[in-house]
This record gives C-alpha cells, sequence and structure tokens, in this order.
C-alpha cells in the first residue's frame, strides 16, 4: 500500500510523511518545490494543476491532504476539484483531510474556516471516503522568533489568545501520530475529529511550565507584523481565526473521546514546552 502525502514540504505534512516513513510505510510526498523527508519518493506540483495531481496520486491507495496557507475561495475550490478528480482516478480507499483548524458550527464568515470547510464538501460530495482531522493550535507556532525572542529576554510567553482560555494544544508530531492512526485504522470513513490532549490548558498555565508569565498579545498587532511574512490575506484571515476563538471559548477545547478512538495519546502541552531547549529559562 503507498501513500502519498500532499505539501510534504511544509511542517504539518513533513511530520506526517516523516512518521509514515519511520513506520517503514512506502510514502510519496508532493510538493512544489519536489523537496521531500529523506525516504520519500518525490512528486513535484501544484495543487493548482489537475495533470500533477492526478501524477502524484497514480498508484496511491490512502493519502493525506494538508492544503497551503491560501485562503482565496475559488484557488482553494480549484485546488480541492483536482484533489478529488485524481483521487477518484487513482481509486484511493482513505483521503485523511487536516483542516489545520478546529471549525465552528454554521457559517462563520471567515476564509480560515470556510475555504477548509468548502474543501471537505467537495470532496465528500464526490463519495470519497474522507476522514476530517480538525487540530486546535499548534505548540509548534511557540517556536517562532516572535515568540522564544520574548520569553528567553524578559519571561514572557506571548500568543494572541486570552491567558483563561482552555486550549487543545498539540504538536506537528501528534498530529503526524492522529494522522496516520486515520489513514491505517478502519471504520473511520465520514469522522470529523477534534485533535487535541487529554486535557486543555490556559495560557497561564503554560507559561509557568516554564517559569514565564503570559501575555495575551493584541491581534491586530499580531496580524500586522504577520502580513509582513505571509502577505495581508493570509494574515488577516489566521487573525480572525483567533479573534473568533476569544469569542467562542468551546472552539479549541479538548475532545478526550478522539484518543480512545484513534489510539494516540499526545504529550502534554507543558511537558512539550518544558522539553524545549529554547523554553527553558
Amino acid at each position: 500500500m503507498r501513500f502519498l502525502v500532499l505539501n510534504a514540504a511544509g511542517a504539518q505534512g513533513g511530520a506526517v510523511a516523516r512518521r509514515l516513513l519511520a513506520e517503514g510505510l512506502p510514502v510519496r510526498g508532493f510538493s512544489r518545490s519536489g523537496t521531500v523527508p529523506e525516504g520519500a519518493a518525490s512528486a513535484m506540483g501544484d495543487l493548482s494543476d489537475p495533470e500533477a495531481v492526478k501524477a502524484a496520486f497514480a498508484g496511491v491507495e490512502r493519502a493525506s491532504v494538508t492544503l497551503p496557507m491560501v485562503y482565496d475561495p475559488a484557488t482553494v475550490e480549484g485546488y480541492a476539484r483536482n484533489i478529488r478528480d485524481a483521487a477518484l482516478t487513482a481509486g484511493v480507499s482513505r483521503l485523511v483531510v487536516n483542516t489545520a483548524n478546529r471549525l465552528p458550527e454554521g457559517e462563520s464568515g471567515s476564509p480560515a474556516f470556510e475555504t477548509r470547510r468548502a474543501a471537505v464538501r467537495i470532496l465528500r460530495a464526490a463519495g470519497l471516503p474522507v476522514v476530517e482531522l480538525r487540530p486546535a493550535v499548534y505548540l509548534d507556532n511557540l517556536a517562532a522568533p516572535w515568540v522564544t525572542g520574548p520569553l528567553a529576554d524578559e519571561r514572557v510567553l506571548a500568543y494572541p489568545l486570552p491567558a483563561d482560555l482552555p486550549v487543545a494544544w498539540l504538536s506537528h508530531e501528534d498530529l503526524a501520530a492522529f494522522t496516520l492512526a486515520a489513514l491505517v485504522d478502519d471504520g473511520l470513513d465520514g469522522a470529523a475529529l477534534d485533535l487535541g490532549p487529554e486535557t486543555a490548558v490556559t495560557g497561564t498555565e503554560l507559561a509557568e511550565a516554564v517559569g514565564a508569565r503570559y501575555l495575551a498579545q493584541d491581534v491586530t498587532a499580531f496580524e500586522t507584523a504577520l502580513a509582513a511574512q505571509a502577505g495581508p490575506q493570509a494574515a488577516a484571515a489566521i487573525a480572525a481565526t483567533y479573534r473568533r476563538a476569544a469569542a467562542d471559548r468551546t472552539l479549541l477545547a479538548a475532545d478526550p473521546s478522539v484518543l480512545d478512538l484513534l489510539g494516540v495519546r499526545p504529550t502534554p502541552p507543558r511537558t512539550w514546552l518544558a522539553a524545549q531547549p529554547w523554553a527553558r529559562p
């Protein structure tokens, strides 16, 4: 059985590919640059190119789908249709789709949520065997320089979420473990699973794990800084997810039932952070 990992050059897709390879599974990685983790076969192309996507899916039985940080509805719809057509042609038996966000109930008006919801809808409408994974917030985000700088210099953990908001933080490695289980376990087709650890933790609790204090960063300031790196459209879409999480305090909550379903036990967020050398006093 051959596995395809889309966006294999990215942080999330790369973690998934490495986890599959560590299990001794044959992996083909698809990326715009052709760069993939060592040991994976490389397929180079863009999700907007239907022929490249079909070539990547050829001979594949199961696939991990993570979309790039693009939130234009028409563009993402095109990606989803190309994935749909290629998966149908290949006859895949499982598509595990990482939405890279929790998805709120009902229409949100936020492209970061709604482009992913629309992509999943296109795949499901075609009758494809889809398992949807919805992570909350990645712990790996805390390794960004705009977080590690204040943490090292002032012992301040700054992030654009309220200090008292319980969040089901998880790492890219945890995502990879969940994705592996969703790819190989039976009886999951049609599921939409909120990923995270057994217990959510607040920003204050997370900071205390490394002897720091927590600072709820202003979301508008976060958006302005992110726009310089990711562009204004992506920054606005991502910032909107943090505003929604602050307003809907259940969005990023923990769901322990998923752990038993997939047989995965993520690293507790405080344990993960305390183990990072850049987070230590």
